[in-house]
């Protein structure tokens, strides 16, 4: 079995981290378009191996659905945040296309807690619905409350909690996944000498 959800976990932690900095300062930014290449690298990570993920399905069970698709509206997010910050477009369209993923992921969380998946399902839970609520409130945010501190600073909180329940779950699936993988090996080193 191929798991890298560890890379897709921490490119999460990374971006809604990002995404917290941006809500709460770079939304005043006089210089947006120095954001561009940061979103633009957590959006190429999360497009490209969750789109793997998604197609080549390497994961046990629905977290190839959880994860994979999750991590593609994701990366299509901030890649096209990067291209907007870069060329100076306004991000309120992109935003309302994040509402919709945004409810995908909350839908996901509170299903997962109710399957009992993962090693600590309501932290995952807790996770998504954070995540999607990022999401949900991207347009209204960009539309109507730019401009309100204390609703950024909220707002940046709640992005800083997804961000430290990713973090959380990557760097303990790292630490398994290191004992879960110590005997594996390829397939090239596990056919017999000279086939």
């Amino acid at each position: 079995m191929i798991d890298f959800n560890t890379l897709l976990l921490l490119n999460m932690a990374g971006g809604y981290a990002l995404l917290a900095a941006y809500v709460h300062r770079g939304l005043d930014d006089p210089d947006q378009k120095r954001w561009a290449p940061a979103f633009a690298m957590c959006g190429l990570i999360a497009f490209l191996f969750g789109g793997y993920l998604t197609i080549a399905w390497t994961l046990p069970g629905p977290y190839n659905l959880a994860f994979g698709e999750m991590s593609v509206f994701l990366g299509v997010l901030f890649l096209a945040a990067a291209l907007a910050l870069a060329r100076g477009w306004s991000l309120v369209i992109i935003a309302w296309y994040a509402v919709f993923s945004g409810l995908a992921a909350i839908l996901l969380g509170a299903r997962m807690l109710e399957l009992g998946l993962t090693k600590m399902p309501w932290l995952t839970a807790i996770g998504f619905a954070l995540s999607g609520l990022g999401g949900v409130f991207a347009a209204p945010t960009l539309l109507y409350l730019r401009h309100d501190r204390l609703w950024r600073t909220v707002a940046a909180a709640v992005l800083i909690g997804a961000a430290l329940i990713w973090a959380l779950d990557a760097y303990a699936a790292y630490w398994s996944h290191m004992d879960g993988f110590k005997d594996w090996k390829p397939l090239t080193m596990r056919l017999p000498a000279g086939k």
